[in-house]
């Protein structure tokens, strides 16, 4: 995503009470003059190359404007086909307004990257005439993902119809109106559609830090029996109600379908408490529980932290991973040279701000002892000395904004010492979700089970 365009998109034709014929009709003109264009009078024009199309379905105009600019974003280096349409109440049945963006990057960088943004502002709900809308533009023999951005309507023949024009169908089950339900439609469908359907989700694409985080926890040899001994699973998520349970239970779907748990019931109780049993191969029972918490600058739904506890080869273990922890405040002065000030910031007065922004100064110190040993060396001869190891790192700032988030991860084990790792999560960028989600792989098999794992999570429970 490090490309960018070298001027602005161009409207390459607008309509109004257009056919979809016409649009097409609009595109197979623009298509040969862009590529006479970027060859230029010496050449011959090059070839339209795409390597998708990606339909996105808008019900306001603010997510027209996300969509519109997550296709421009994912097409500069990605060439593609984008399609965007957006309902319109204040059009009359049957008319299609449409507009067509082009623009391609500055034919001296290496390769020419291109792409096509076809906007359609439709009467009435998109899903209703999307297939037909939607089909004579597609590419024939490049992947289609069709991307909706708010509640598909599941259980609709209408999607059903768009589905099966498309090569995978990407949601955003946060984002759900009427979240609950919306998630077990999702399921029903990645249990019931076609076999070639993907099924992408950008909740599950935020939760890949904890994923990693865990099965990082199992990965070593000597703790794979620490999996047939866990006796308790605990999450915290942000906000009450079941609703705000999905991200939490997609992370148990996960975890229980790897593992082979079944569930056997589940309770939720005030406050946003959930209890749930599980039943393990070798017939144990174990103990998942869920509870809300404040976290003021989190959105509701968002996981903040995981435990797992268990008992192995007569030895303990814990695991506790925490987003953005409550930490103690570490009462220090300024310390470090003023023009390196500005490159460390601490992160927060505490431990965890502290060690980020140290592992950056020691980095930085590290490559200003190499250049100083050198130059030292070439202009006396002279083995260079020791220099003073003081510390670069502002300790007063603090981390907010669009700054990284923190996940902290403790690890305990019998009567060992705990051990720490810090990491840091960057703030979400929609396109590169969206491109991860597609290029690593839509039909996603360990998605899927944790999806219809979480589903049954959500459906024992009785609040």
């Amino acid at each position: 995503m490090s490309a960018r365009p070298s001027a602005p998109p161009d409207v390459a034709w607008r309509g109004e009470a257009v056919t979809i014929g016409e649009v097409l009709t609009a595109l197979s003109g623009i298509r040969p003059r862009l590529a006479r264009a970027e060859a230029g009078e010496q050449e011959h024009p090059h070839p339209r190359n795409f390597v998708m199309t990606l339909v996105a379905v808008a019900t306001s105009e603010a997510d027209e404007r996300r969509a519109q600019r997550a296709c421009m974003a994912i097409a500069v280096n990605h060439p593609s086909l984008a399609i965007v349409v957006c309902e319109k109440p204040n059009v009359r049945s049957g008319r299609i307004d449409a507009s067509i963006t082009t623009h391609s990057l500055d034919p001296s960088q290496p390769g020419s990257v291109h792409y096509e943004l076809v906007t359609l502002h439709i009467a009435g709900a998109a899903g209703e005439q999307l297939a037909a809308v939607v089909d004579p533009l597609l590419l024939s023999g490049v992947p289609t993902y069709l991307w909706w951005l708010d509640t598909p309507p599941f259980g609709k023949k209408e999607l059903l119809d768009a589905l099966r024009i498309c090569d995978a169908l990407v949601v955003d089950s946060a984002r759900f109106d009427r979240p609950y339900h919306s998630f077990l439609g999702l399921a029903d469908l990645a249990l019931n559609s076609h076999s070639q359907l993907g099924i992408a989700d950008f909740q599950w694409a935020r939760l890949e830090p904890w994923r990693e985080a865990i099965a990082q926890f199992f990965e070593p040899k000597d703790r794979r029996s620490f999996m047939s001994g866990i006796a308790e699973l605990g999450i915290d998520y942000v906000g009450e109600g079941r609703a705000n349970r999905i991200g939490a239970a997609l992370l148990v779907g996960w975890f229980s379908s790897a593992v082979g748990w079944s569930i056997e019931r589940a309770v939720g109780g005030a406050g946003g408490v959930v209890v749930a049993h599980f039943s393990t191969a070798d017939g144990r029972h174990l103990e998942v529980s869920f509870r809300s918490v404040p976290k003021a600058h989190l959105a509701n739904g968002e996981v903040c932290a995981v435990r797992i506890a268990g008992a192995s080869d007569g030895g303990t273990f814990r695991l506790s991973i925490q987003r953005d922890p409550e930490r103690q405040r570490r009462v220090t002065t300024d310390v470090g040279p003023e023009p390196f000030q500005a490159q460390h910031h601490a992160g927060g007065e505490d431990d965890a701000g502290y060690e980020l922004a140290q592992r950056q100064s020691s980095q930085h110190r590290a490559v200003l002892q190499q250049s100083r040993e050198a130059l030292h060396h070439t202009a006396t001869g002279e083995l260079p000395g020791e220099p003073p190891h003081t510390s670069t790192v502002l300790l007063r700032d603090r981390r907010y904004g669009d700054s990284a988030l923190v996940l902290l991860t403790m690890i305990d084990i019998g009567e060992g010492k705990t051990l720490r790792h810090l990491q840091r999560i960057e703030p979400e960028d929609e396109a590169a979700l969206l491109v991860d989600l597609l290029s690593n792989d839509d039909r996603d098999p360990v998605y899927a089970r944790s999806l219809v794992a979480a589903a049954e999570l959500m459906r024992a429970l009785k609040s």
